[in-house]
């Protein structure tokens, strides 16, 4: 929903400096519900939000309302970083949004601090998966990119904070 980011993954955008596309080539709303019309009318009946950071898609409620009510729609979903989501967990899921996947790639302060480009808030990311599971996005997914000498020694603190929530 859009190529903005509010964070400079080392894996997804590591650039300090990147070229956004210009705002007129960015969907509408209505172009964008458009084509998600068309989709289902082909049969698609799973939908997920995506970006950059779908979180930072100006009107991003009004769009997930109109995805909501479109019959074709099964299931709605959206992969988020998370830094934004405790303040738009609750208008998302009243919008429509039935779930979320979270990237959260370790809960070592430093060491996320370090992948997010230093631009990530550990604690916002946090907030927001609890925010989620309050607003009744369920199920929560988390979504970890692994690399060798950079995470990989916090992924188990990572499985065992999360093993046995309802996440």
């Amino acid at each position: 929903v859009t190529d903005r980011c509010n964070l400079r993954c080392s894996y997804c955008m590591p650039e300090e400096e990147y070229s956004w596309l210009p705002k007129g080539d960015i969907l509408s709303l209505e172009e964008v519900a458009r084509l998600v019309e068309v989709f289902t009318l082909n049969g698609v009946k799973k939908l997920r939000l995506t970006g950059g950071e779908p979180l930072m898609r100006r009107g991003l409620p009004e769009l997930v309302a109109m995805f909501a009510a479109n019959p074709g729609v099964e299931d709605l979903a959206m992969t988020t970083n998370g830094v934004l989501l405790a303040e738009r967990a609750r208008s998302l899921f009243r919008a429509g949004l039935h779930r979320v996947t979270v990237s959260l790639d370790s809960l070592d302060e430093d060491v996320f601090l370090r992948m997010s480009g230093g631009r990530g808030e550990l604690g916002k990311v946090l907030a927001g998966i609890d925010a989620a599971e309050e607003a009744g996005l369920s199920p929560i997914k988390i979504n970890v990119v692994v690399q060798r000498g950079v995470n990989d020694h916090t992924v188990l603190e990572l499985l065992q904070h999360f093993r046995g929530t309802p996440h």
